[in-house]
């Protein structure tokens, strides 16, 4: 089922999930509902957060072309991180066509629960490995334009209120 995407700025956006206590049927139909309202956004990646369930749960699938891979990271946690950086050009399914460089390390290795219940890791690199962090962040209550200096952020986040205004007024 499709999920209504959070805009920004919206208070459940800035706040710190918690962590999923058990993987149930509930938790599992939300990944389903993530991992479908990210294909349709169209996107690489969607935190819970985004679509106002406050749990640390993230969906990505960052295969542009070929296979999908779609990953379903319960309870992630960043366990090491290169000291290389990256820099990528990222946006937000919430912050719609608002993009902006962001420095992030390049590798970084995560463990999670899956949606089976065992816990994974992996090494993640390149759009990958920003995709997991921008996510992650999402479950800590961080976005990207938080990277971005308060001018910048300023302007995005007016935007963005415009943008909520416009739609309501659709609505």
């Amino acid at each position: 089922m499709l999920r209504p995407i959070l805009i920004h700025p919206d208070p459940r956006l800035k706040k710190l999930c918690d962590p999923v206590t058990e993987v149930s049927d509930q938790i599992r139909r939300l990944a389903d509902d993530m991992l479908e309202t990210m294909y349709d956004a169209p996107g690489v990646g969607l935190a819970a957060p985004q679509i106002g369930v406050m749990q640390r749960v993230l969906v990505m699938d960052c295969v542009k072309e070929g296979t999908p891979e779609p990953m379903v990271l319960i309870n992630p946690e960043v366990i090491w991180s290169s000291e290389d950086l990256n820099v990528y050009e990222e946006g937000c399914l919430s912050i719609p066509d608002q993009y902006a460089e962001v420095r992030r390390p390049a590798s970084v290795s995560v463990r999670w629960t899956g949606i089976d219940g065992k816990v994974g890791e992996r090494m993640f690199e390149g759009l990958w490995a920003t995709c997991v962090q921008h996510e992650i962040d999402h479950l800590n209550g961080k976005l990207f334009i938080d990277y971005l200096g308060p001018l910048k952020r300023q302007m995005i986040t007016r935007k963005m209120e415009k943008l909520k205004r416009e739609r309501a007024r659709q609505g």
